[in-house]
């Protein structure tokens, strides 16, 4: 496992390509939920940095008389772009499908069609390190469970190049944090997902200081999503509680999968 930077190679030497981390996500803000301190540490020391978003989250409200899904869409759209700014990312991909990926129904296109859409994604991009949801969507979400599915299929049937992480939750943050992620609704279909033992982390980012201001910032970028969490929350206790970032190899996942079956 490594944490904090561990895993950053030096800024690369001219004539030498950048590493290449490619985020996979099903919507705007689960990038800056889940990878934001990853992107920030891997664009500072000089990886290209390339993030893919499925649908631009036309059914995240409450109001849906106030924000329709075509004007949700393009503020959120408008929103990523900003929380991207802040990340120093500039490369951001939609997933592109025979009919429109729409918030919530990604579950509902055939698994080999979004594969194939990730597939071309990776030959095009060619990334070191994949990064995206594990199998059980982080908070159970069907198009974060969807994407995973769609991420994972496609690295296996590429040769499996490069790594693939799956964004995990650990035993502390459950332990901690668990009963606030009850309360403001973080769970879908079934409650939390079970905890990853400290022992199958690959990798751990700790946001502190300045990288935790940038993370914020990120995160504060996605406004609809996230202004009224932290005003219910305040804003020191929302820091805290996204601080961390862990991750979880998916041939570790794949092979302990196969060793149980």
């Amino acid at each position: 496992m490594s944490a904090g930077h561990g895993l950053l190679r030096p800024v690369p030497r001219e004539g030498h390509p950048a590493p290449t981390l490619l985020g996979v996500w099903a919507h705007p803000d689960d990038e800056a939920y889940l990878s934001a301190g990853l992107m920030a540490a891997l664009t500072a020391a000089g990886w290209r940095v390339v993030v893919a978003t499925a649908t631009r989250g036309e059914s995240g409200t409450d109001d849906p008389e106030a924000l329709p899904p075509a004007r949700l869409a393009a503020v959120r759209q408008q929103e990523l772009a900003d929380s991207l700014a802040v990340l120093g990312v500039t490369d951001h991909r939609w997933l592109r499908a025979s009919r429109p990926l729409l918030d919530g129904e990604l579950a509902d296109l055939p698994e080999q069609e979004g594969a194939g859409i990730v597939a071309g994604l990776l030959e095009d991009v060619r990334p070191d390190l994949v990064v995206t949801f594990g199998p059980d969507g982080l908070t159970g979400h069907s198009d974060h469970r969807a994407v995973s599915r769609w991420t994972t299929r496609a690295w296996q049937q590429g040769g499996a190049c490069g790594e693939l992480w799956y964004a995990a939750l650990t035993s502390d943050f459950l332990a901690r944090w668990g009963r606030l992620c009850t309360e403001q609704s973080v769970w879908m279909d079934g409650g939390p997902p079970a905890p990853v033992a400290d022992a199958d982390l690959v990798h751990v980012e700790v946001c502190s200081g300045a990288r935790l201001d940038r993370k914020f910032a990120a995160l504060a970028a996605h406004t609809s999503q996230t202004a009224g969490l932290i005003a219910r929350v305040g804003e020191e206790r929302y820091r805290a509680w996204w601080s961390t970032e862990a991750f979880v190899s998916a041939a570790a996942v794949s092979s302990a999968t196969t060793q149980a079956a």
